[in-house]
């Protein structure tokens, strides 16, 4: 059996003694000696988390790679049948604003999509990849800008390590989902 004390922190000094103890216990905890039954579930989850404030000073929970599961990218032979995507089609793919996209070419150099005599951009299927590789470290890796630019310059096999990154995503997904079905 453990004890613990509740404090009310906002209105009480801290020399002050606790506003109410509990006792808890496996199944129940006991506040001010009557029984207080608890149901609770516990989720524990692989995707990192981070702790930031924002200009309030309210402290706030971001899931490393929310949106990582979110993007719909084809495969490969679908992906390479078409020689060029419009902007507005892979801002859909990775479900971001076009704005991102813009700017993410404007930061990395890997980024060349073609543009016509408009000026409208249209992207190879290279530069998808290029951007789902880019996508990754800034939105999965939470890498910041100036660390992803860092990692694609000093890591000139950063497309085959992620490519087998992906290929061991999809592996662990068909063996969980055999799991699944057993």
């Amino acid at each position: 059996m453990k004890q613990a004390s509740l404090f009310n922190f906002d209105s009480e000094p801290e020399d002050k003694q606790p506003a109410a103890a509990a006792i808890i216990k496996e199944d129940a905890v006991i506040i001010n000696e009557e029984p207080v039954e608890i149901n609770f579930a516990v989720e524990i989850s692989e995707t990192p988390v981070a702790v930031s404030t924002n200009s309030k000073g309210k402290r706030k929970l971001n899931k490393a790679g929310l949106n990582a599961d979110l993007i719909d990218i084809p495969e490969d032979e679908i992906l390479f049948q078409k020689k060029y995507y419009a902007i507005g089609v892979v801002a859909e793919m990775f479900k971001v604003n076009i704005s991102l996209l813009r700017f993410w070419e404007k930061e990395f150099d890997i980024l060349k999509p073609k543009k016509n005599g408009k000026g409208d951009r249209h992207f190879r299927p290279e530069d998808v990849k290029n951007l789902k590789l880019i996508h990754h470290l800034l939105k999965e890796k939470r890498y910041t800008l100036e660390g992803a630019k860092d990692f694609l310059k000093n890591n000139k096999k950063a497309d085959e390590n992620f490519a087998l990154i992906e290929d061991l995503k999809k592996i662990k997904l068909f063996l969980y989902d055999l799991k699944m079905s057993l």
